[in-house]
């Protein structure tokens, strides 16, 4: 399934950028006055291969909710009975996704990819647990490859879904304990980057909790071995099945088309999970929000994506994702309805 996905996403359209580039210079502006908002038009028309690219209409955040077995070597301030507590807290609307969501006029979709706990069958809630939570990636393999195929392949499922009843902007969130030291994991590996440069606070670990939890994805990486150009392998290694999920809704989506808003650190790992098998998939995302996590910035970095908005934030959730889908909305309604010089009336330069 992600194979035939893969082969389905192509190089964005570059009559349809230029197309936008061109009606851009003849809007009651001054060349280049809205900045970036001309830029993301373009690439909305690129990705859409349309221009004027469409307004969004449908959006969603699907929040995908997976538990790690390196939680029992204590990363977290928080245990991780939470993440079932929070998926819960999601369904009731009452999060800070749900509250954002609304705002933006965005559809929560909440998907148990790897919840260490049964969960009630709720109104909303998509079951595709794959286990239990991971394996303690400190010891062994988080996952095995087939549960690695498995997650990607989940998301790419419920991103279909969505995009068959008319998806036209995706955002993915999260939510699961200790998921910023997989996240931290898969950043320093497909990076680069040395893993105390890219290990920060997660929920709120002291400075001695972070050193702790350097020491222990440093310890990850030497027992697995993840190979950095393989995102499978580095996914089945040390990441999580929401990560996993996440990285396989993104590729479905460039397949179609439909532009994805990264969130912050776990989402961004996700999208190089994403970028790795499938390189062109970058072109299809759009950096939402600088996380104060600090292995963001090397993401976005190998990614090549900068983000639109910085609001100091870490909590995750799609949260930054759904606040820049206002830019998105703004950069899309620019180009489609402002005046031209000559529809206005009004003398060019």
């Amino acid at each position: 399934m992600i194979d035939a996905i893969i082969a389905a996403i192509r190089p964005l359209d570059e009559a349809a950028m230029q197309a936008a580039r061109n009606r851009q210079d003849i809007l009651t502006k001054p060349t280049r006055a809205l900045g970036r908002l001309e830029d993301l038009s373009i690439q909305l028309a690129g990705i859409t291969r349309r221009c004027p690219p469409p307004v969004p209409h449908r959006k969603a955040v699907l929040v995908f909710a997976g538990d790690h077995g390196v939680t029992a070597q204590g990363v977290s301030a928080y245990p991780k009975e939470v993440t079932g507590q929070m998926v819960l807290n999601f369904l009731g609307g009452g999060a800070a996704i749900n509250v954002l969501a609304r705002q933006a006029g965005a559809r929560v979709v909440v998907v148990d990819a790897g919840v260490a706990s049964e969960l009630p069958a709720a109104a909303g809630l998509i079951d595709g647990k794959i286990a239990f939570g991971t394996a303690d990636m400190s010891v062994g393999p988080a996952m095995t490859r087939e549960q690695a195929a498995a997650a990607l392949e989940l998301g790419a499922r419920v991103a279909q879904a969505e995009i068959d009843a008319g998806l036209d902007l995706l955002a993915c969130g999260e939510m699961g304990i200790g998921n910023t030291t997989p996240a931290s994991a898969i950043v320093s590996a497909i990076t680069g980057t040395s893993v105390e440069i890219v290990t920060g606070p997660g929920t709120g670990v002291d400075a001695d909790g972070m050193r702790r939890k350097a020491a222990l994805i440093t310890k990850a990486l030497l027992v697995n071995e993840p190979d950095p150009t393989d995102g499978l392998d580095m996914l089945a290694k040390v990441g999580g099945f929401e990560i996993g999920a996440i990285a396989g809704a993104m590729l479905a989506a460039a397949a179609h088309g439909v532009p994805v808003v990264v969130d912050g650190f776990i989402s961004g790992s996700a999208a190089l999970i994403a970028a790795t098998l499938c390189p062109l998939a970058k072109q299809y995302m759009i950096a939402g929000h600088q996380s104060t996590e600090p292995g963001h910035v090397a993401a976005m970095g190998r990614l090549g994506l900068t983000p639109l908005i910085d609001m100091r934030m870490r909590l995750g959730e799609g949260t930054g994702a759904v606040l820049a889908m206002h830019l998105v909305d703004a950069s899309a309604r620019i180009i489609n309805e402002m005046a031209t010089f000559e529809s206005a009336g009004v003398s060019n330069r």
